[in-house]
């Protein structure tokens, strides 16, 4: 089997690869917005919010497929978790990136270590929260 093939056969392969994908929505976005003069803090949101809306795309039919809730409230309630786990993951960059620029660290590296945990945890959260089989 071709190496793409094995390594695509992992969730987590997936997941990283989707994650990417919505991250690049994010910082795209954003940056078209402020080259637009939206304000930045609008384009921050709004470029999150697409990503968000990208990584729920990207999630559900190439990550989570086979556990994705077909149609009506189990579908709404699935979006609605999903959505909070990037809430939590919105809140621990936050946290952590405020509190770093608070001790003085470069804000630049907080931002990085909190990509890591916000990764980790919607990972954890997505999988064995929003996408349980």
């Amino acid at each position: 089997m071709p190496l793409f093939q094995r390594v695509s056969q992992y969730t987590l392969v997936r997941y990283i690869l989707a994650s990417v994908g919505a991250l690049a929505v994010d910082i795209g976005s954003f940056l078209a917005l402020l080259s637009f003069g939206v304000p930045a803090v609008a384009a921050s949101a709004l470029g999150y919010a697409l990503g968000i809306a990208a990584h729920w795309l990207l999630s559900s039919r190439a990550v989570f497929a086979d556990s994705v809730a077909q149609t009506g409230p189990a579908r709404v309630r699935q979006q609605a978790l999903f959505v909070g786990s990037a809430l939590v993951g919105l809140a621990i960059t936050t946290v952590v990136v405020g509190a770093m620029a608070h001790l003085g660290l470069d804000p630049r590296l907080a931002k990085i270590l909190a990509i890591v945990l916000s990764f980790a945890a919607t990972w954890v959260l997505r999988k064995q929260v929003v996408f349980r089989a």
